[in-house]
């Protein structure tokens, strides 16, 4: 067991797994707080209808999505912050070994 945790240290792995589950942890979460709260807030300050999700551009008979890109958008910056901030707040940067 002890030569286990050696070669996860030295591999770095332990970062990489942390980062992993604590994405998919807190992506449903991340979600909802972008989807039921922040999009309707900047959808009524963008005017796009109280969802930001929506809001398009009409160029001739296509429409161009950009609500929802900007809402995938700060979905990834969140949660991003969220794990970034979740693993320097939890000192779990300083599991990995140096060889």
């Amino acid at each position: 067991m002890k030569g286990f945790i050696e070669f996860i240290r030295e591999r770095g792995v332990m970062g990489l797994a942390v980062g992993f589950i604590l994405g998919g942890a807190v992506s449903k979460v991340v979600a909802s707080l972008v989807t039921d709260i922040i999009n309707p807030i900047l959808g009524v300050i963008l005017g796009a209808a109280g969802n930001l999700t929506s809001a398009y551009l009409a160029v001739g008979p296509v429409k161009i999505m950009w609500g929802n890109f900007v809402s995938v958008l700060i979905d990834f910056i969140v949660i991003s912050m969220v794990v970034y901030f979740g693993v320097k707040g939890l000192r779990l940067d300083k599991l990995d070994k140096k060889k």
